[in-house]
């Protein structure tokens, strides 16, 4: 049964489930999603979201206000009169009228097996911990941070070289499909939910650019999680001499590999790295204002040799 649809979201992980639900032939009243940003090289230009463009490219109605605080923001919100309220990375919170306006509620697409990871950036901090499996929930919004009950699950392994921006684009092919599957069971009455497991909760907050340079002194293991949980944004990076200058280097792809030196040694010529204990390999960096480029293309262009070391 077609359901009316409020469309809540803002990035590229939101736009499959927002063409996912159009082409099931839901009706979708409106599409929220964040305002237009300043970009370009002068900041001069507004780009409008990822979601937006989409809903454009649809027909669709789009909203972007900076808030749903106000109450006449909310009555616009309630005067749709959807069915549901569908919300994937939108960005913004939602008070407790908006999240009671809609008949059955707020939808949420999460990329995590909550209660883990609950908050703002989940597929960054599983591949960080180390995690070997993650997944997309369809959970029903309530006014916590990623409390609500749950009511689908698929779980997704994490392979052990896996960057999160392929993982990024593996879950929301699976989110899309996955909320889908719970608007069909919604519109027939037979969607039920799972309370949280009230144990295992932990807390995925925002990428701080602090944390983004590599610590050598860490285990290999923990190097080469931060490196592909980092990866290809905001990018993990280290500083090495190339061309008797200190120049940024952002590392994008490494394996775990064999060595043993002082902690940020290069113990050969294949970009392997030492360690705290261990070693990593690079496979893929980029210099600073350079293209993503493989080790080996790289160390064609720079002269870094066995002995230099990355800090």
């Amino acid at each position: 049964m077609p359901l009316r649809v409020i469309f809540m979201g803002t990035p590229d992980f939101s736009v499959p489930t927002l063409r996912a639900i159009a082409e099931a032939s839901h009706d979708i009243a409106a599409v929220y999603t964040q305002p237009p940003r300043a970009a370009g090289r002068r900041g001069l230009e507004l780009t409008p979201s990822p979601v937006q463009r989409e809903a454009e490219r649809l027909g669709l109605e789009v909203r972007t206000p900076t808030s749903l605080k106000g109450e006449a923001e909310q009555q616009a919100f309630a005067a749709l009169q959807a069915d549901v309220a569908v919300v994937v990375a939108y960005g913004l919170l939602l008070p407790k009228p908006v999240l009671e306006a809609a008949k059955l509620g707020c939808l949420n697409g999460h990329a995590s097996l909550l209660p883990r990871w609950r908050g703002a950036a989940p597929i960054q901090r599983a591949i960080m911990a180390g995690d070997a499996e993650t997944g997309m929930m369809v959970m029903k919004m309530e006014q916590g941070l990623d409390t609500g009950p749950v009511a689908l699950v698929e779980r997704c392994p994490i392979a052990p070289d896996m960057t999160a921006g392929e993982l990024h684009d593996r879950l929301m092919d699976i989110g899309a499909s996955l909320m889908v599957e719970a608007l069909a069971q919604l519109g027939i009455n037979c969607l039920t939910f799972t309370q949280q497991a009230t144990e295992g909760v932990t807390y995925a907050r925002k990428i701080d650019k602090s944390e983004t340079r590599v610590d050598w002194t860490r285990p290999a293991g923990e190097v080469h999680n931060h490196i592909r949980g980092l990866s290809p944004f905001p990018g993990a990076w280290c500083e090495v001499e190339i061309g008797g200058r200190m120049e940024r280097l952002k590392l994008l792809r490494s394996t775990l590999s064999d060595g043993v030196g002082e902690s940020g040694g290069i113990l050969d010529d294949w970009l392997t790295v030492a360690c705290g204990s261990g070693a990593i390999r690079l496979v893929e960096v980029q210099r600073a204002g350079g293209r993503p480029a493989a080790a080996q293309e790289f160390l064609r262009g720079a002269k870094i040799e066995k002995g230099m070391k990355l800090t």
